[in-house]
């Protein structure tokens, strides 16, 4: 691969410097071992973007990731800025690059590797062999609907306001990234919503099906209520192939899915944009266990999230499916030896930090491609 697909680094607070720190060694050796190599740039957001200019995704931050290929992105946020306005928070880094990107579709894997499979709280019957794709929809709904905010009623009492928002092309949109993936899958769309209660919802449903009917029929389409589907993820989690829903209930669902693996340290994500003339599609990746400032800087983090988001980057932005199977391979080679970070431990494993567990990785990775 030419040395010209550009890639942004935003490593972003908290841990998120040192496990990106980790990708950075996996990149390095790549280069080394595979002759794949990337134009790397690398950028400010969330709270060390606000200590350096005042903004939590600066404009320079938004016009390198126009310019990138894909975005790897690290963590925000963190006690440091925990009282500064609402309109100036370090997650609302994250929320402008979805939204200013048009990254539409987060893609969320909740996998239950099998050196983990007694890990997660659940029995291990229940979740062995765990493979499900959450698709978020991640530019509409109530994170970004109009009007919010706090104000006074006629008594002056304070009242918040959060509306749900959705048109049918948005719906529209993220059901066929759904349905796609579902194709090289097992078949199977599970769409979430309460269109019992919502007005959103009904229409959440019905644009669903209109898709199914119209384009992709072969493919077996449930509907379920959201409040049902959180009960279903806990009690028979391998039901489930596909689940797409709503910003909201995609995030709710997502991190319940992600208790069933064992750890937010496992799991990664991608946001993908629409297909734009000449062929690029901007996408974001990331791990979804946040800055966790509460072990920041102490060397325990646990990098696999980072990396193997970086496996999804070289997966749907790159089309590099074996280089991308390599890192996941690695990593899943690494957890059967019995190395653990603190947040994934088991008794009788060997805990270990977060260099170790990179280095241990990129061992595993130089043993694959002898």
């Amino acid at each position: 691969m030419p040395a010209n697909k550009k890639l942004l680094v935003l490593p972003g607070d908290g841990i998120g410097p040192e496990v990106m720190g980790e990708v950075r060694r996996v990149m390095d050796w790549m280069a080394v071992r595979r002759a794949i190599s990337f134009d790397l740039t690398e950028g400010l957001v969330g709270g060390a973007a606000i200590d350096s200019t005042g903004s939590p995704c600066p404009d320079a931050t938004v016009a390198a990731a126009r310019r990138a290929d894909a975005v790897l992105f690290g963590s925000v946020g963190g006690p440091k800025w925990d009282k500064l306005p609402f309109d100036q928070r370090p997650e609302l880094g994250i929320l402008r690059l979805r939204k200013d990107l048009g990254l539409f579709a987060n893609l969320r894997p909740a996998i239950v590797l099998e050196p983990l499979a007694e890990a997660p709280a659940l029995r291990a019957e229940l979740v062995r062999g765990l493979d499900i794709m959450i698709v978020r929809e991640s530019t509409g709904g109530i994170y970004f609907g109009e009007p919010r905010g706090i104000s006074p009623n006629a008594q002056g009492r304070r009242v918040g306001v959060d509306t749900e928002v959705y048109s049918e092309d948005e719906i529209a949109r993220v059901a066929r990234v759904a349905f796609d993936l579902a194709r090289k899958r097992r078949n199977k769309v599970t769409s979430v919503d309460k269109a019992n209660v919502m007005q959103s919802g009904r229409l959440w449903r019905t644009v669903v099906g209109e898709v199914h009917a119209a384009d992709y029929a072969d493919v077996e389409l449930e509907n379920m209520y959201a409040d049902n589907c959180a009960m279903q993820l806990a009690s028979r989690p391998r039901q489930f192939d596909v689940i797409l829903g709503s910003n909201l209930f995609g995030d709710l669902l997502s991190d319940l899915a992600a208790a069933l693996t064992g750890s937010l340290g496992m799991l990664p994500s991608a946001t993908l944009g629409g297909l734009q003339p000449g062929g690029k599609r901007h996408a974001l990746y990331e791990p979804i266990h946040g800055s966790a400032p509460d072990i920041a800087g102490r060397g325990i983090a646990n990098p696999c999230a980072q990396i193997l988001s970086f496996a999804m980057l070289l997966r749907h932005s790159f089309g590099m499916e074996e280089d991308a199977k390599l890192i996941e391979t690695a990593i899943e080679r690494v957890l059967a030896s019995g190395l653990r970070t603190a947040d994934i431990m088991q008794p009788g494993r060997a805990r270990v930090g977060t260099a170790v567990m990179g280095e241990a990785v990129l061992r595993e990775l130089e043993k694959l491609a002898a």
